[in-house]
């Protein structure tokens, strides 16, 4: 049972004893730093229940609790709330349950629980990963890993977008213009060589469009008659037929982009227990529309297309079939959704990690599949997130102004490079432990930016400011991670540890260091109910902080007594454990050294 458990059962008694009245909830908070005590009790929404003042009513159930529970040692009450200082016993029985708890605050999956298939990354095979999907990829990843923590099986899947006519744009051009080159031809990776044709196809179209300008077309006119789009628009319909020197194409460009991919992937930390792909999917959810039709679900127009009406819902109508009787987008996202609980039928939820771009769409898929019938559709969650930007603007893909991932995570290490060499960090490792640091520095540095602002919130992403050494980045943690194994090397840990605590009073220092500890395991909770890795990078940063305020005021290998350096060291080290299993939440490996 946890603290709060008890002190509820325990302040409903006090209620119940006192006011003769039942108390259903309590509402407990962090102290406020000016005033003593571990933990609140806000005595207002007793109110409700209880009649009086809530000072006096606070003092009724402090005294109350003082002589009841153990763990209540004091308490003081500021208005209508009620501090409780909690004893040093408490905190001690606390740090002997989780001293050597490798896997603190991580719940393993709970049985005949449903499990939830989270989706992310899911680009277009027409163009490398760039830093949009660098967020997108490590919101949709670090997700899963806090949803599995927090005791649920999780799948992670994508779709990968590989047909349509932006692939053609670039199996156009590479016909055109390509002269046979491959990636091996150039050295250059697949998913890069396809992304240059796109970009190249862009500037022919363009160059068309102003001849057929000159020629008198309007620019929308122009847009349309461009010779190439038209070629394109053509080469897609060959491919809808099954051409088989267009699908040949296909597959052959398609195959250098997944290699590339699947490099990048590597490189940032991220991976799948599942492929999708659109060219498989595309055709799916037409059988629901014939079904939706029949339950009233789905409405058909004088032209023949089929729509759902959402207006009473607040949204608005929606095509689900068009006359001719192709499919839209939300007809294949029907599907897919559907397949996937087929595949996995175990799956009771879905996480979709796209844009908030899209947050409209995903408003309509899921009210659509829960007017279908199907039960798991109350569990779909939109993880929307805002755009990245960099000080240089915005980015466009057509236009080749893109931030490459790969490009950037190189950026990444050389700046962390750049920054550990001008502060003298690591002058006595050798270069293989620097190239390797300096890796692990600079992928954390990108991924602690990116995850500890609330996904909703748009990002103005600075390179050189995250791979600061102080404040809140990720390298700072690394350091304060790497400090503390340094501690733990130099205290011969071993000896230690068959050292018995002593039940003396606590520094004030180590009971708060304690209490920060003990939020872990809520936080990573409060993190999976609301797919928020912030929660556990900013947690991870208070952490820290008060970690370094403990270091800075505590002499821990000094210590005056040998039970005090083993308390202090395993402390040190549980704080450490804590850092490493929070920060492999977020994909971010720690160094031993740095």
């Amino acid at each position: 049972m946890t603290l709060q458990e008890t002190l509820t059962q325990y302040i409903q008694k006090a209620v119940t004893t006192i006011y003769g009245v039942a108390l259903e909830t309590v509402e407990f908070q962090a102290t406020r730093k000016e005033f003593p005590g571990d933990i609140t009790v806000v005595v207002f929404p007793m109110l409700r229940v209880v009649k009086g003042n809530p000072v006096q009513i606070g003092e009724s159930i402090g005294n109350f609790l003082v002589e009841n529970v153990e763990e209540v040692k004091a308490f003081n009450v500021v208005k209508g709330f009620l501090n409780l200082e909690l004893s040093d016993h408490y905190f001690l029985q606390f740090f002997s349950l989780v001293k050597n708890d490798t896997s603190y605050g991580i719940v393993s999956p709970q049985p005949g629980k449903k499990a939830i298939m989270v989706e992310y990354s899911s680009p277009n095979t027409n163009k490398p990963l760039h830093l949009g999907h660098i967020r997108n990829n490590l919101l949709g990843y670090s997700v899963a890993e806090i949803l599995k923590a927090a005791g649920n099986n999780v799948y992670k899947t994508q779709i990968i977008n590989d047909r349509g006519i932006h692939i053609c744009k670039s199996m156009l051009a590479w016909q055109r213009f390509g002269n046979g080159e491959t990636p091996e031809s150039t050295g250059l990776k697949g998913d890069k060589l396809v992304g240059n044709y796109y970009v190249k196809f862009d500037k022919e179209y363009k160059k068309e469009i102003e001849a057929l300008i000159a020629e008198g077309n309007t620019e929308e006119e122009a847009k349309k008659k461009a010779p190439i789009l038209l070629e394109a628009q053509d080469m897609l319909r060959k491919w809808e037929a099954g051409d088989a020197d267009t699908v040949a194409l296909w597959k052959t460009m398609n195959g250098w982009v997944y290699e590339g991919f699947e490099e990048t992937y590597k490189n940032l930390g991220v991976d799948f227990d599942k492929l999708y792909y659109e060219s498989d999917t595309y055709l799916l959810g037409k059988e629901f529309v014939a079904e939706g039709l029949k339950t009233g679900v789905f409405y058909k127009k004088e032209d023949g297309s089929v729509w759902c009406d959402l207006t009473e819902d607040g949204l608005d109508e929606k095509i689900v079939q068009r006359a001719d009787g192709t499919a839209v987008y939300i007809t294949q996202d029907i599907g897919t959704a559907i397949q996937r609980i087929k595949d996995y039928p175990d799956v009771g939820g879905m996480v979709y990690t796209v844009g908030n771009e899209q947050d409209y769409h995903f408003k309509v898929l899921f009210l659509i599949l829960q007017k279908l019938g199907f039960d798991w559709a109350q569990n779909l969650y939109h993880l929307s997130y805002g755009m990245v930007d960099l000080p240089s603007g915005k980015m466009k893909s057509r236009e080749g102004t893109v931030v490459d991932a790969d490009d950037l995570i190189t950026e990444m290490t050389q700046t962390a490079e750049d920054i550990s060499k001008e502060l003298g960090k690591l002058d006595d490792f050798t270069e293989d432990e620097k190239q390797s640091i300096y890796r692990i520095i600079g992928l954390g540095a990108l991924k602690y930016y990116i995850l500890k602002v609330d996904p909703k919130k748009r990002i103005l992403f600075d390179p050189k400011e995250s791979v600061d050494f102080q404040g809140n980045t990720g390298p700072f943690i690394q350091y304060t991670y790497a400090r503390i194994q340094s501690i733990l090397r130099k205290s011969e840990e071993s000896e230690l540890a068959t050292l018995s605590l002593a039940e003396t009073a606590l520094h004030p220092k180590e009971k708060e260091l304690l209490k920060q500890v003990q939020l872990f395991p809520e936080v990573v909770q409060n993190a999976a109910e609301m797919h928020s890795p912030a929660l556990v990078a900013n947690y991870t940063y208070d952490l820290v902080k008060e970690f370094n305020s403990f270091y800075q005021n505590v002499s821990i290998l000094g210590a005056e007594t040998p039970e005090e350096i083993a308390f202090r060291v395993q402390l040190s080290k549980v704080v450490g454990t804590t850092i490493k299993n929070a920060f492999a939440l977020l994909g971010i490996e720690m160094p031993e050294r740095m």
